[in-house]
């Protein structure tokens, strides 16, 4: 739920006030960057599809369609919104990019390795999940959501993110188990 303060600073960012857009950018950039970032395994697009985030935000600020209940569940939509009009155009052809973070890892490379090889079983995985599904995954698991902080910003039961959790992570396992990904007991 937003405070009074945060009201205020909406109501501000409503009639464009560049220190209130600058607050919530700083507020929301990051958990909308990792939430990007693990839906497309990529530093630099998800960089990229950040931008558009804050960028659509504006332009619906701009022509008054914006928020109705909750902020932070608003601009998860149009990041997922982002991101799924990114893989509409995505060429399964197009070339993986290298994972930075491995390179320039100063630490124990092996352990490096291992995090990357989870973390990208644990993406194709939930790539094949249906939108929804890998939504609640992402949004219960990774961002730290509420059941009713999900269903709200889904538009949905707080019962029905409940079953769609269930049949995602059911899913996951079938998938990781079905494609060598992973262990039965995952």
């Amino acid at each position: 739920m937003l405070s009074g303060d945060d009201w205020a600073l909406l109501d501000k960012a409503r009639e464009y006030d560049g220190e209130a857009l600058a607050e919530i950018y700083d507020r929301y950039s990051t958990r909308i960057y990792n939430y990007i970032y693990r839906r497309v395994g990529d530093a630099h697009l998800s960089e990229d599809l950040t931008a558009a985030v804050f960028t659509k935000m504006l332009e619906a600020i701009l022509s008054a369609k914006h928020w109705r209940t909750s902020f932070s569940g608003w601009l998860y939509r149009i990041a997922h919104n982002v991101v799924v009009d990114h893989f509409r155009g995505w060429r399964k052809d197009s070339e993986l990019p290298l994972e930075e973070r491995l390179v320039a890892d100063c630490g124990d490379p092996v352990r490096a390795l291992d995090e990357n090889l989870t973390q990208e079983k644990l993406r194709t995985a939930i790539r094949q999940l249906t939108a929804e599904q890998g939504n609640v995954v992402l949004l219960k698991f990774v961002e730290g959501m509420s059941n009713v902080e999900v269903a709200e910003m889904m538009g949905k039961t707080e019962g029905a993110i409940k079953s769609l959790q269930h049949r995602a992570l059911d899913a996951m396992r079938r998938i990781l188990v079905e494609e060598g990904l992973g262990e039965p007991g995952f």
